[in-house]
């Protein structure tokens, strides 16, 4: 655990001392290094599934997957980033380095830790970072907003979660991960007990986001710099979906009746946030709400508590960490050679960028789940899974299936096809940078239809 963590705290001072001409080749090959360190987590040769464990941190097959993202995820954001960062004073790159650090530190602690309250301090914790980095880099106006929407609504969510943890506490004398799967089941019958239920699983559920407790996501992604939008929607929202499964162990005969609302309201949010899509303007907002229907889908997942619904739920996960970040990565390039988000604006891009096109193809249709990538996987998993509880499910979630082919489909058209507008007659040529960029985003997604049983989970 310790040959990652170590590593990453030592970025911080790397980032203040580095030369100013050696900023960015310097944090990226040490952030690449940590990265291609954590898949020794990968080996998982122990009996009970933990590993590297301590007494306050440990990896098991759950949390794996989803610490080795965060860790592949800071060398593309610096890669990201550099661009639009180049012109500010080196004190402000450097500000803008370590926050990127400080937010994996506070991720690889809260996705390892074996204390649920440690667990819910780092959770919170990320905040910081990500609230900073939208409002202080964001790109409109709008972004105190957005930062305030984000801010507020996580908080508000989460302290309820702080007051039923002490209350668990109380009840069960322990709340290490290791032991409170083995304490003898709570006897939930009151009202309190049901509204206990609710606030162990509200701060997940608006972290996801659930549909309805959705709002602050696109203001916080559309306002973010490309570094926020890649971290929220790679990491951050699966933070939620990670709680969820940890908690649900704890809250299991008071579930089965209670999630109805939730998984109605989850699949609803696929067909609406899908429907939103449609008739989006905004490119980055576009991809934002598809981060909602995918997410919709995996709280579904999450609540049924069947090994198959897990499993597709860590899958898809993984799979749209990859995939959305890389495009929000592509629309960051269009935006910096555009200086627009319209995408009536910027169309037709196939004729001036043909390579580009190839990614933004690549990436659409990962979005839509073609076969055999693992975002088909996920969503397979969970449909069957969702239809075995009950097969109504079956009109929501092809529905919302149907809409997302719609939706990635017209923004792949939109932003590719079509006649060159002659007021982008000069483009830049797109960077090597930037294909490395998209590369590194869509290898792991292509190499984990080899090996899909690295992001099974507890099944595997």
């Amino acid at each position: 655990m310790l040959k990652i963590l170590i590593p990453t705290l030592m970025l911080l001072p790397v980032t203040w001392l580095a030369p100013p001409k050696w900023l960015w080749p310097s944090s990226l090959m040490h952030s690449l290094i940590i990265a291609l360190a954590s898949f020794l987590w990968l080996k998982n040769s122990s009996e009970t599934g933990w590993t590297s464990l301590n007494s306050f941190m440990a990896t098991d097959p759950l949390s794996t997957p989803l610490l080795i993202l965060t860790c592949w995820l800071l060398p593309l954001m610096i890669l990201a980033s550099q661009n639009h960062l180049i012109p500010e004073p080196i004190n402000r790159q450097r500000m803008y380095i370590s926050l990127l650090t400080t937010l994996q530190i506070f991720l690889i602690l809260a996705f390892s830790a074996t204390e649920i309250i440690m667990f819910y301090v780092m959770f919170e914790a990320t905040l910081l970072p990500t609230l900073v980095l939208i409002t202080r880099w964001g790109n409109q106006t709008e972004r105190l907003s957005a930062g305030f929407y984000f801010l507020f609504y996580t908080l508000a969510a989460s302290l309820p979660l702080l007051i039923a943890l002490l209350l668990l506490q109380n009840s069960t004398g322990t709340l290490s991960l290791l032991t409170l799967q083995y304490s003898s089941p709570l006897q939930l019958t009151t009202y309190a007990d049901k509204i206990w239920w609710a606030s162990c699983l509200l701060a997940f559920l608006v972290k996801m986001p659930l549909y309805g407790v959705h709002l602050w996501l696109p203001k916080a992604h559309v306002e973010a710099p490309i570094a926020g939008s890649m971290v929220l929607a790679a990491v951050l929202l699966k933070l939620g979906g990670y709680g969820m499964m940890r908690m649900l162990v704890v809250l299991d005969p008071l579930t089965k009746e209670l999630s109805y609302p939730f998984i109605a309201l989850a699949l609803w949010g696929v067909i609406m946030t899908g429907s939103i899509c449609l008739r989006q303007t905004d490119l980055k907002s576009l991809i934002a709400y598809s981060s909602v229907s995918h997410m919709g889908l995996v709280v579904g997942g999450i609540l049924i508590q069947t090994p198959w619904g897990f499993t597709g739920a860590l899958i898809l996960m993984i799979a749209h960490g990859l995939t959305s970040s890389a495009l929000f990565c592509l629309a960051n390039t269009n935006y910096e050679r555009t200086h627009s988000r319209t995408m009536v604006l910027a169309r037709g891009l196939q004729m001036a960028l043909p390579l580009m096109t190839t990614w933004w193809f690549i990436s659409s249709l990962a979005n839509l789940a073609l076969p055999p990538l693992p975002n088909l996987m996920g969503e397979l998993m969970i449909l069957t899974s969702l239809f075995n509880w009950s097969w109504w499910t079956l009109i929501l979630t092809g529905a919302g299936t149907l809409i997302t082919a719609g939706y990635s489909l017209y923004m792949f058209l939109m932003t590719q096809r079509g006649p060159l507008p002659t007021h982008i007659a000069t483009l830049d040529p797109s960077h090597t940078r930037e294909h490395l960029l998209i590369t590194l985003h869509l290898i792991p997604l292509l190499l984990l239809i080899l090996k899909p049983e690295l992001i099974w989970g507890w099944t595997a």
